[in-house]
């Protein structure tokens, strides 16, 4: 899903090792078949414009309920069938070009998730409009770091950690340790200034923001992550780190948080426990 991931994991030989982090590997490559946007012949990507009614892979449809759950329970600010606009301004920042606001209007036009219908006895989704363009990539890494770490367990595994960008998951502690320390990054400072790290057994933490991937224009910074109500990059330069128990959460909630308004955050973090959100080095400590 455009991103490199990296897995450090404990065994008590080397072979157990290896055929752990092989089973990993694999899933994770069995998963990115079905969820990447960047793979031409992925599941989500032969969905890419078509409308009607379509049979789906039961992991596809898991995580497309989760992420219309999350739609509506945040008014689209997150939305999965944006994936017009994130393609967009993807483009914009390859560019250094804003997009046009036809353009915009154009993919906007494309999106929304009341354009996506799921049918649970069936396990299929119905696209109600022409050239809408799903993507998961603020969700769907999350899931695969959660099966990659469950294929890690499988496999005897079950002191590791696996990351993908702002994503990671943990299992059991290091040996010899009560837990992983997570470095938030963008809550500490350079050296020996304050630090915010996290202590971490079998959970998971996500960061959603503008520190890495964005486009600077007139003075103004617009984000990749794009508020899907308005088909713009965010400006206001809000980074959510979040702790959930498993990545799927932490995934999506981190990216819901960082395009929500300021009162929403907290109701919707409610919905979610115990998932919490770190935002300033105050909520730094202990995860759940």
């Amino acid at each position: 899903m455009g991103m490199q991931v990296r897995i450090e994991l404990y065994a008590p030989d080397e072979a157990t090792a290896v055929a752990a982090a092989s089973a990993a590997f694999t899933e994770i490559a069995r998963l990115d078949a079905v969820f990447s946007d960047y793979l031409p012949h992925s599941e989500v990507s032969r969905l890419r414009g078509h409308s009607g009614r379509q049979q789906v892979s039961d992991e596809l449809f898991f995580v497309l309920q989760r992420a219309t759950e999350l739609a509506r329970r945040t008014g689209g600010a997150f939305d999965p069938t944006a994936g017009a606009l994130t393609v967009l301004w993807r483009q914009a920042i390859e560019r250094q070009r804003l997009p046009q606001r036809a353009d915009i209007e154009r993919a906007a036009a494309r999106s929304g998730y009341e354009k996506l219908e799921l049918d649970d006895d069936e396990h299929a989704v119905v696209i109600t409009a022409e050239g809408v363009r799903l993507d998961l990539g603020a969700i769907a890494k999350g899931y695969v770091l959660d099966r990659a770490l469950a294929a890690l367990r499988g496999a005897g595994t079950d002191r590791a950690l696996v990351s993908a960008g702002g994503d990671i998951v943990v299992g059991a502690a290091p040996p010899e340790s009560h837990a992983w320390t997570v470095r938030v990054p963008h809550l500490s400072a350079p050296g020996d200034g304050p630090r915010c790290d996290l202590f971490l057994v079998d959970a998971a933490v996500s960061t959603s923001g503008d520190h890495a991937q964005f486009i600077e224009i007139g003075g103004r910074r617009y984000s990749h992550t794009v508020d899907p109500r308005t088909g713009l990059g965010l400006t206001h330069g809000r980074t959510a780190t979040v702790v959930a128990p498993d990545g799927l959460t932490a995934d999506s909630l981190a990216t819901a948080l960082t395009v929500v308004g300021e009162g929403q955050m907290g109701p919707l973090l409610d919905l979610y426990p115990p998932a919490r959100a770190i935002l300033s080095p105050a909520d730094c400590g202990a995860g759940p």
